[in-house]
Parts: C-alpha cells; sequence; structure tokens
C-alpha cells in the first residue's frame, strides 16, 4: 500500500479511490443493457458520491459523523470467478466486478483504518469500510436473486 505521510495524503487517496468508484458506476450504468441495471448502477453512483462528498467534508474542516451498524455478508463475492470489464458484459458479470470492486474497498478503509494516524480517522475509515460492506452485499443479494434463483 502506499505510504501517507500526511492525513491529506489519506484523505486525498480515498477521494480519489471514490473519484474512481463513482467513474467505474457511471460506466457499468451507461453499458447497462436493461433500466433495472441502469437504476442500480446510478443508485451506487450517487452513494459513491456521497462517501466522496463526506471525505472532501472532513477534509475541509476535520468533523466526523458516525454511524456504525453491524452488516451481513453473504460471502458469494469469495466464491465467485474474477471478471474483468468489458463493453459487452451481461448482468451477471456486471454483478461479480461490482461486488470485486466493493470487496477491495472494503479492504482499502480497513487498511486506511488500520494506519490511521489518529482515533478520529480511525473510526471514519471503518464507517467507511462498513459502508462498502453494505453494497457489497446489496450486490450479492442481487447476484442471489436473480442468478442464482434462476439457474
Amino acid at each position: 500500500m502506499k505510504e501517507f505521510k500526511t492525513i491529506d495524503d489519506i484523505l486525498n487517496f480515498a477521494i480519489n479511490s471514490e473519484q474512481e468508484a463513482i467513474d467505474f458506476y457511471l460506466l457499468l450504468a451507461q453499458r447497462a443493457t436493461s433500466d433495472d441495471m441502469t437504476a442500480i448502477f446510478e443508485s451506487f453512483v450517487e452513494e459513491e458520491m456521497k462517501h466522496k462528498e463526506r471525505l472532501l467534508e472532513v477534509k475541509e474542516t476535520g468533523s466526523y459523523r458516525i454511524e456504525q451498524s453491524a452488516v451481513a455478508d453473504l460471502h458469494i463475492a469469495d466464491y465467485v470467478t474474477k471478471v474483468k470489464p468489458s463493453p459487452d458484459m451481461d448482468y451477471q458479470d456486471s454483478l461479480i466486478l461490482a461486488m470485486q470492486k466493493e470487496k477491495a474497498a472494503f479492504k482499502l478503509y480497513t487498511n486506511l483504518a488500520n494506519r490511521a494516524p489518529s482515533n478520529d480517522l480511525r473510526v471514519l475509515f471503518e464507517s467507511l469500510a462498513m459502508e462498502e460492506s453494505k453494497h457489497k452485499l446489496r450486490f450479492e443479494m442481487a447476484y442471489d436473486e436473480y442468478i442464482l434463483r434462476e439457474n
């Protein structure tokens, strides 16, 4: 993982990661082959934008708003084959790729929390990790409902 020298370095890295997630879900929404898929990916664009806004607010004001809650994990992302993005992805591959991205984001924020230079930042990153875990769960539930149950 990248070496961070300041809190701003950590926040900038996290903000850039959120922008990458926004761009990723925008691309999936544009490539979606159904209105349902488009709506799902657009909802994730909105959520990732909220994460980015939250990080920007923390960077600007130094204030932290933390909401803790437990998140279930279906572990579907642990057992599906890795997928690379392509222009002609179907819904199943889009869900798998989204699960993988959310799992990676969860690991990123967990690692950032473990390396945070202050308790406030640790709690912030733990909260963001939990949010990413919720996103992964939503994709796992969609995968369970639309892919596993149909087969």
